[in-house]
C-alpha cells in the first residue's frame, strides 16, 4: 500500500471492495432471476419475505467483521500485532455465539418465522424452506464476512474481491444445475447460495497458507476483547444491512394490503435490484475503510480527509450512472424478472425502479460518511445516522406516505427518508467545522 499514491491506494481498494460486494450482493440477486425463471411469482414471493432474515444474518457478519477488522487495521498501524490476534480472536468467539442461535432458529423455529413474515398458506412451504436452510448455513455466511474484512485490510483487498467474486459465480452455476436439471426449485436455489460462501473462504484459505497473514487465533478471553467496541464499530454496517430487511418487511405488508402477492413479488424486483446498488456503495465505504483507519491510527487527519473526499466525489459520479441507467432502462429491467408476462406485476415494478430509486444520490453519501466515521472511532454519529436511515424514519414515513398516495407513497419513502438524513448529516458537518474553527 505504501507504493501507491493516497489517490491510487483508494482506487485500488474500492475497486476491489465494490467488486467483491457485487458478487456478494449477486447472491440473492441470481437466487430472484432464476426462481423466476424456474418457479414464477410464488416463489418471487417467498423469496422477498424471507431476505429479512437473511439481512440479519450477513448484517451481523458484517458488524463483526468491520467492527474487528477496524480494531486490527489501527492495532496494526500502531505495531501492535498481539493486540491484533486478540481481536482476530474475539472476533471469531462472538460469531459462534451468533451461530449458535441462528442455527438453532433454523432448526426449530423455521415455520414461526415464515408466519411472522407474512407468509401466506399459498407461500409458506416455500419461505419456510428458504428460512430454514439460510438460517443453518449462518456460520457460514458470517464467516465469510468476517474473512472478507481481515484479508482486506491485512493489505489483501484483491484475494478478498477474488473470494467473493469465485463465491458469487458458483451461486449462479449452482443455482442453474439445481433448479432446472435437477428441479429442485427454491430449495435448489437456497442451497446454491448456502454453500457459495463456502467456496468463497476456500479461495480466502491461501491468504493463511502462503503464511502471508498477520493475524491468528490466540488464547484470549471475552473480558479482555472490549466486545462493546466491537460492536460499536460494526454497528453501522449491522444497521445498514438490517434496515434493508426492515425496510423489506415493512414494505411488504403496506403493499400486501395493497396490491397482494403480485404487488410484494414486484417489490421482491425492486428489493433485490436495490440490494446491488447499495453494495456497491457499501464496497466503496468497505474499500474506504482500512485506509482510513490506517491514517486515523498514524495521526494523519489530513490524509483522512483527503480519502474521504474521494469516496464523496466517486459515490456522486455512480449515482448519477446508476441512476440514469435504472430510470431509462427500467421497463427491460423489471421484464428480466417477469418471465411469466404477468400484466399486473410489469407496471408496478417499473414504477417502483423509478421511484425508489430516487434514493441512491443520498443513500451513497449517507453510507460512506457513515463508514469515515466509525473508521476514526467516531461511532456515536454514525450511529445516529445508520439509526435514522435505517429505523426511525423510513418506517413511520413509509406508512404515512402508503397512507396519502397508496403504493406510490411506499415508493418515495426511501428516497424521502435518505434525503432528509444527508441533509441533517451536512448540516452537521458545518457545526462541527465552524466549532473547531472557533475553538481554536
Amino acid at each position: 500500500m505504501e507504493q501507491h499514491s493516497p489517490l491510487g491506494s483508494f482506487f485500488r481498494y474500492a475497486a476491489h471492495s465494490v467488486l467483491g460486494m457485487l458478487g456478494l450482493s449477486c447472491y440473492i440477486l441470481a437466487d430472484t432471476y432464476f426462481i423466476s425463471l424456474g418457479v414464477g411469482a410464488r416463489g418471487l414471493t417467498a423469496l422477498n419475505l424471507a431476505i429479512p432474515v437473511y439481512s440479519l444474518v450477513h448484517g451481523i457478519g458484517l458488524m463483526l467483521g468491520m467492527g474487528g477488522a477496524t480494531r486490527y487495521a489501527i492495532a496494526r498501524s500502531r505495531s501492535d500485532p498481539e493486540d491484533g490476534n486478540r481481536i482476530f480472536t474475539g472476533t471469531l468467539w462472538l460469531a459462534a455465539g451468533f451461530a449458535v442461535l441462528f442455527v438453532l432458529a433454523g432448526a426449530f423455529l423455521s415455520g414461526p418465522l415464515a408466519r411472522l413474515t407474512g407468509a401466506d398458506p399459498e407461500v409458506f412451504e416455500m419461505t419456510r424452506t428458504y428460512l430454514r436452510v439460510i438460517l443453518l448455513f449462518s456460520p457460514a455466511f458470517m464467516l465469510n464476512d468476517i474473512m472478507v474484512c481481515f484479508v482486506r485490510n491485512d493489505g489483501e483487498p484483491r484475494l478478498a474481491m477474488t473470494g467473493m467474486l469465485t463465491g458469487s459465480l458458483a451461486n449462479i452455476l449452482m443455482d442453474y444445475v439445481l433448479i432446472f436439471p435437477l428441479g429442485l426449485g427454491i430449495l435448489g436455489a437456497v442451497l446454491a447460495t448456502g454453500f457459495a460462501p463456502l467456496i468463497s473462504l476456500l479461495v480466502m484459505w491461501s491468504h493463511r497458507a502462503r503464511r502471508r497473514n498477520g493475524f491468528h487465533l490466540i488464547r484470549v478471553g471475552l473480558r479482555r476483547f472490549r466486545t462493546l467496541r466491537t460492536f460499536s464499530l460494526g454497528f453501522p454496517a449491522l444497521v445498514s444491512e438490517v434496515s434493508s430487511g426492515l425496510v423489506i418487511l415493512v414494505f411488504n405488508f403496506l403493499i400486501l394490503g395493497l396490491a397482494g402477492n403480485i404487488g410484494v413479488a414486484a417489490y421482491g424486483v425492486v428489493a433485490n435490484l436495490s440490494l446491488v446498488v447499495l453494495a456497491i456503495f457499501t464496497g466503496l465505504a468497505q474499500g474506504l475503510q482500512p485506509l482510513v483507519s490506517r491514517a486515523h491510527g498514524q495521526g494523519d487527519p489530513g490524509l483522512a480527509k483527503r480519502l474521504l473526499r474521494y469516496a464523496l466525489i466517486t459515490a456522486a459520479l455512480l449515482s448519477l450512472v446508476f441512476y440514469l441507467g435504472l430510470a431509462l432502462f427500467a421497463d427491460p429491467i423489471a421484464g428480466i424478472f417477469n418471465s411469466g408476462r404477468d400484466p399486473q406485476l410489469q407496471p408496478i415494478a417499473v414504477q417502483g425502479i423509478r421511484l425508489y430509486f430516487l434514493a441512491i444520490p443520498f443513500a451513497g453519501f449517507n453510507l460512506v460518511w457513515s463508514t469515515h466515521l466509525t473508521s476514526t472511532e467516531r461511532p456515536r454519529p454514525a450511529h445516529g445516522i445508520s439509526l435514522a436511515r435505517g429505523m426511525l424514519l423510513i418506517v413511520p414515513l413509509a406508512w404515512l406516505l402508503s397512507r396519502a398516495a397508496g403504493i406510490t407513497g411506499v415508493w418515495l419513502a426511501f428516497p424521502v427518508t435518505e434525503a432528509m438524513v444527508a441533509l441533517a448529516a451536512v448540516i452537521l458537518l458545518r457545526w462541527r467545522d465552524r466549532r473547531s474553527i472557533k475553538l481554536r
